[in-house]
């Protein structure tokens, strides 16, 4: 039986640990390694990781450089065919990984699959579903994100492409996927495998405008890469329109909705299909520059309430 390793980086995130930990110790698929690697955290975290120690292959608790290092510890002592993380504020659903097992039993080309994913907040209401579609490596390369908690992939490429590089702390992930894909097929699955959770002390929410910073270096990197400098030239604007934008979203997230809207124009300038394709941030920054953000929240908790009860 396919053994599957999955590593949990952690670092204070109590409130979230003990669901993050029971979601993977509670699939119905019996052969799962499971690490968790905790930074030295202050709260008590590793009390819920001592209540589950001996369901766990590994743990350990000390200071580290950050996300990076802590998932590539992980990495080190991962010895599953599969491999995956899963952030201590995230959660999988039920069925993921058994689900996840028999996609690449029948895909065996495929070195890294990914499913749909819930965004939900702190109090685990659903903000969103994020569906995804089928993805190119040029896609990647125009900053087309996937939720990290719905990803696996297979451990024999990740060490042909070699592991998370430590000084990425926002983009880490989608480094990765690029890396992957370079190397053979990745897979959609048009299911909702996974819950990404924003609350206030989520580096996506507390270091939002930190994000796009890191698109324009992961654009930089792959221009200057041999087995990447052709694809990017094939979608030069679209791939730097598409970090615009990118940008252009997380800074509307963090509180700069007149950078936001400089960055939505700059991508506009550059390849409009792109940034019309996400009108809604433009639209957004305008309502809050003109004090109609209450507005904007409404019509976020109106269908925060719709998407809470379908799901």
């Amino acid at each position: 039986m396919t053994l599957v390793s999955i590593i949990t980086p952690s670092y204070n995130q109590a409130p979230f640990l003990e669901q993050t930990i029971q979601s993977v110790l509670e699939q119905d698929y019996p052969h799962i390694e499971y690490i968790v690697v905790d930074g030295g955290s202050t709260d008590n975290s590793v009390e819920f990781i001592q209540k589950y120690a001996d369901r766990l292959a590994y743990w350990i608790s000390e200071k580290d450089s950050g996300q990076a290092e802590a998932i590539n510890k992980g990495f080190a002592r991962a010895n599953g065919e599969i491999v995956a993380w899963l952030n201590s504020d995230d959660y999988y659903l039920m069925h993921t990984i058994s689900i996840v097992v028999r996609c690449f039993e029948q895909n065996p080309d495929v070195v890294m699959v990914y499913g749909d994913m819930f965004a939900v907040d702190g109090n685990d209401r659903t903000i969103n579903v994020l569906r995804y579609k089928q993805l190119s490596l040029e896609d990647l390369l125009c900053f087309q994100i996937i939720g990290q908690p719905s990803v696996f992939f297979r451990r024999s490429a990740l060490e042909t492409v070699g592991r998370l590089d430590p000084t990425f702390h926002f983009m880490l992930d989608h480094h990765l996927w690029i890396r992957l894909a370079q190397l053979g097929r990745i897979l959609h699955i048009p299911q909702v495998w996974s819950a990404a959770r924003y609350h206030p002390q989520a580096k996506n929410r507390a270091r939002a405008a930190e994000f796009g910073r890191e698109a324009f270096r992961v654009l930089d990197w792959a221009k200057k890469q041999p087995g990447l400098a052709e694809s990017v030239s094939k979608v030069k604007r679209r791939a730097l329109a598409s970090a615009h934008r990118y940008d252009s979203r997380y800074l509307l997230d963090g509180g700069q909705p007149i950078a936001a809207l400089g960055a939505w124009f700059r991508a506009l300038f550059l390849h409009p299909p792109t940034a019309l394709r996400r009108l809604n941030i433009f639209v957004s920054a305008i309502l809050t520059l003109t004090g109609l953000s209450r507005l904007r929240e409404a019509i976020l908790r109106r269908r925060q309430q719709k998407l809470s009860g379908n799901k």
